[in-house]
């Protein structure tokens, strides 16, 4: 399956470009690599550009929670996400209802500008 994965720490917040296609497998390691990225840069602000090809499968989406809170990823972090392409916006949608009912500082945003506006903000809904 092909994808790319790119994190990089941009001053304020940390970076992430996801092409391609999406798995579980993937999520772990993109999210292992965000938290490795925000814990060294000691930053926690979070900016997730992805363009999806093929998008996760339902349970694979409703696994996030589990996977975030084996992270040890917590209210500390605030995750934009921005999805590009059409064809995966559902799977994005429903991993943020899933952060989100479980407590999580993620939000899915139609651009960059807005989702940088609400990293910056402090503003938790």
């Amino acid at each position: 399956m092909a994808n790319e994965l790119v994190i990089t720490f941009e001053g304020d917040h940390i970076q992430v470009l996801s092409d391609g296609v999406k798995d579980f497998e993937f999520s772990t390691r993109l999210w292992t690599g965000v938290v490795s990225a925000c814990e060294k840069n000691n930053c926690f602000n979070v900016l997730g550009i992805a363009n999806t090809t093929k998008p996760l499968e339902t349970m694979e989406a409703f696994d996030h929670g589990k996977l975030f809170q084996e992270l040890g990823i917590s209210r500390k972090y605030r995750i934009a996400w921005i999805e590009q392409n059409p064809k995966g916006y559902d799977a994005a949608y429903f991993v943020e209802s899933v952060l989100y009912n479980r407590g999580f500082l993620a939000r899915l945003f139609p651009n960059v500008e807005q989702a940088k506006k609400w990293l910056r903000s402090g503003v938790e809904t």
